[in-house]
Order: structure tokens, then C-alpha cells, then sequence
């Protein structure tokens, strides 16, 4: 009986742990893109020359190295997606992990213009790209070890912590920066205060890289690994050309409603409906914290009712609801059910997208064909939406963005009529 119970102890130890080391690192990636986002207004001024014309210059420059960050994902989606298959997933997640705290640390230290010149934005553009080869990298090796750890029937809410630990990060990200703003004196801040997050990144990412280290492999071929048998470089792609057309159309509508509700739509709020910046944020700053507790009930309900329904749920809700939803904004408390009710809606997707996705390929190239797809379709629709939706308000035209999501959701809904079930499915 002892022993039995000893046995027993493991087996809910071990996922438990699978979903620890999984989620962790998740979080410091997320935690540091967010960061950069959150603290550029900081430290655009440290490294890049000011303009005597127009004193916005620096930021928006920061913000363009924040847009290459988006491009390089696709490529950390295929070369890390291929490294967890050809090494297995422990090796990759260690490598994913590893790259984003030394892309953190560079920011941390960062010389400012002043110092060093131009090699300062130089510098600023090099921890850039290498976050994004990272966080591209991430999640294809993250959501593949999340999905393989899983119980039999527990893959769809084993996936959902991929949501729940991208919103802890970005979470983190954004309390760390207010903390400071309103602890630390604006030249202070200016001049070293920005530097702190970065810190507490890379010590982060650390105890995850500790944290990781004590995981199990997940690799269903580990024997063939062993025997140096490692699919190449575009496997996945030349192999399964289905399967990764379908990642991309899967990907489409979720990335453009993700960007879209949790990071753009406080902006949103403030030009299109005039809302204080103070107000706006703290609208999406509760959403996301409502957002992240829906995420497992959508995953647990998706492994009993399968994964189709969900997605339809999603998109049909938000190709028939979203003018409507838009069209009721005008109190705080308005803004603020709107958003909740977006997150709702949003959860169809985003609570098993990692479980659909895994779903669709074989072990062998699990990692890597979901990487590239995935990233790519991300980088051209998710990193573009809130770029798009500014645009359109330059132009006077604000109203017509609303309308582009409600298409995506269409042809989103479109695809998942007609997407196999694979909830009840084992995986190859």
C-alpha cells in the first residue's frame, strides 16, 4: 500500500511539474516583450539621438525595433520548432528561456547614445531580434511540451495555461512599470529606473531555466533521437503542407481578435471614445485578469464537448457581436462588460488553440510545424492589427477596423466548420 501510494504521489506530481517548468518560462518570455513596450517611452531618449524637430522621434524609433521583434518570430518558430524536434523539448525550452533572459540582461546594461553612439540602437536592435527568435521559438516548443505532458483527456486544459501564463506576464510586466512610474522620480526613471524590469527579467528567467532543468522529456520518439534519427531543417512543411496551411488559417481570426482586445483596445478606447488614459487601462487591466481565470474553465470544457465547438462559438460571436458590443460603449462600466465580454468570446480560441494546433501533426515534427505557421501568420496579422486600427483613425475612418476583425472571424468561422474533431483523438 505504501508503495502504491508513493506511485500515486508521482503521477500527480509529474504533470504538475510539466506544467510548472511549461508556464514559467512562458511568463518571463511574456514578461519581457511586454516590458519593452511598456518602458520604451523611458528609454527611447537614452538611445537614440533626440530630433530638434519633432521630440517623438526616439519613441517612435523604439517602436519600429519593437516591430522587428514581430518578423523574427517566424524564423525562431522554425529553427527552435525544429531544434525541440531534432533534440528534444527539455533542450529547447532551456534554449528558448536562456535567450530571452540574455536578450533581457543586453537591455539591462544597455550604454545609452550619449555614451557609445550609434552602437547604443545598434545594440537595442540586436536584444530585439533576439527576443523575438525567442519568443517565436517558444511556443512552438512550449505548447508541443504542454500538450504531450497532458493526462489522457486533460490536453485541452493542459493547453489553456498558455494563455493563462502569456497573461501573467504581461501582467507582471505592466504592474512593474506602474510601480515604478509612481515610485521612482520621472529623470530617475528616464535615466536608470527603466533598467529595473530588465533586471528582474533575467533573474527570472534564471529560476526558470533551474525550474526547467527537472522536467521530463517529452519527445514521443526519444529512442530515435537516441540513434541520431532527427527529421531536418523543413520537414514539417515538405511533409505535411495541409497541416501547416491549416495552422495558418486556424491562426488568423485568434491573432487578429488577441491583438486586438488584450493589448491595442485601451488605445482603442481613448481615441475612438475619450476615455483617460488611467481609466482605459485599468478597464483592460481587470479584463486581463478575468481573461486569465477563464482560460482552464474553457480548456476543461473543451476536452468533454471537443475542441470545434468552442471555435465556432468564438468566431460566430464575434463576426455577429462585435458592432453591436462597440456600439453600447460609453460609461467606465460599459467599457469595461464590453471587454469582458470580448475576453469570453476570445476564450473559444485561445484556451485550446495550443491543443488544435498539436493536434494536427505528428510527433516527430510536432514542434517545428507548428512554429513557422503559427509565427508567420501572427507576425502578418496579430503584430499588424494595432498598426492597422491607428492608421484608419489618422485617416478618419476608424469605424472600418471593427469591420476587417468581423471578416477575419467570418473566414475563421469558415475554417472551423470544416476543421476535423480532435479532442477524443490520441496523439501520433
Amino acid at each position: 500500500m505504501a508503495e502504491q501510494a508513493e506511485i500515486d504521489a508521482v503521477q500527480v506530481r509529474r504533470p504538475v511539474r510539466q506544467l510548472v517548468a511549461a508556464s514559467i518560462g512562458n511568463a518571463v518570455e511574456w514578461y519581457d516583450w511586454y516590458a519593452y513596450s511598456f518602458l520604451a517611452v523611458y528609454f527611447s531618449t537614452q538611445v537614440f539621438p533626440a530630433s530638434t524637430d519633432d521630440p517623438l522621434v526616439p519613441l517612435l524609433n523604439a517602436f519600429a525595433v519593437f516591430a522587428v521583434g514581430f518578423f523574427m518570430r517566424p524564423l525562431g518558430g522554425l529553427l527552435l520548432g525544429s531544434l525541440a524536434d531534432r533534440i528534444g523539448r527539455r533542450g529547447a525550452l532551456t534554449a528558448t528561456i536562456l535567450l530571452m533572459g540574455g536578450g533581457s540582461l543586453l537591455m539591462a546594461i544597455l550604454p545609452t547614445y550619449d555614451q557609445v553612439g550609434v552602437l547604443a540602437p545598434i545594440l537595442l536592435v540586436i536584444a530585439r531580434l533576439v527576443q523575438g527568435l525567442s519568443v517565436g521559438g517558444e511556443f512552438a516548443a512550449s505548447t508541443t511540451f504542454l500538450v504531450e505532458s497532458a493526462p489522457t483527456g486533460r490536453r485541452g486544459l493542459f493547453s489553456s495555461f498558455q494563455y493563462v501564463s502569456t497573461t501573467i506576464g504581461q501582467l507582471v510586466a505592466s504592474g512593474l512599470t506602474a510601480l515604478l512610474a509612481v515610485t521612482v522620480a520621472k529623470p530617475d526613471m528616464a535615466s536608470w529606473g527603466w533598467r529595473i524590469p530588465f533586471v528582474v527579467g533575467a533573474v527570472i528567467a534564471l529560476v526558470g531555466v533551474w525550474i526547467r532543468r527537472s522536467a521530463d522529456e517529452t519527445h514521443p520518439a526519444q529512442a530515435d533521437l537516441a540513434a541520431g534519427k532527427r527529421p531536418p531543417l523543413f520537414t514539417a512543411l515538405r511533409r505535411y503542407p495541409r497541416q501547416s496551411v491549416l495552422i495558418a488559417a486556424v491562426t488568423v481570426a485568434g491573432t487578429v481578435t488577441y491583438y486586438t482586445w488584450t493589448t491595442y483596445f485601451a488605445t482603442y478606447a481613448q481615441v475612438n471614445y475619450g476615455f483617460s488614459v488611467a481609466d482605459a487601462t485599468l478597464a483592460s487591466t481587470i479584463a486581463l485578469a478575468f481573461f486569465a481565470v477563464l482560460q482552464p474553465l474553457g480548456g476543461i470544457l473543451s476536452d468533454r464537448w471537443g475542441r470545434k465547438p468552442f471555435l465556432i462559438v468564438f468566431a460566430a460571436g464575434f463576426a455577429l457581436l462585435l458592432i453591436p458590443l462597440l456600439a453600447v460603449i460609453g460609461s467606465f462600466l460599459s467599457l469595461l462588460l464590453v471587454q469582458c465580454a470580448g475576453m469570453v468570446l476570445l476564450t473559444g480560441y485561445t484556451a485550446i488553440a495550443a491543443a488544435v494546433n498539436a493536434e494536427l501533426f505528428p510527433g516527430h515534427v510536432r514542434a517545428s510545424g507548428i512554429g513557422f505557421p503559427y509565427s508567420l501568420t501572427v507576425a502578418v496579422f496579430g503584430g499588424t492589427a494595432p498598426f492597422l486600427a491607428t492608421w484608419l483613425t489618422q485617416l478618419g475612418r476608424p469605424e472600418l477596423f471593427p469591420y476587417y476583425v468581423v471578416v477575419l472571424a467570418v473566414f475563421g468561422l469558415v475554417v472551423y466548420l470544416r476543421l476535423p474533431e480532435t479532442a477524443h483523438r490520441p496523439l501520433t
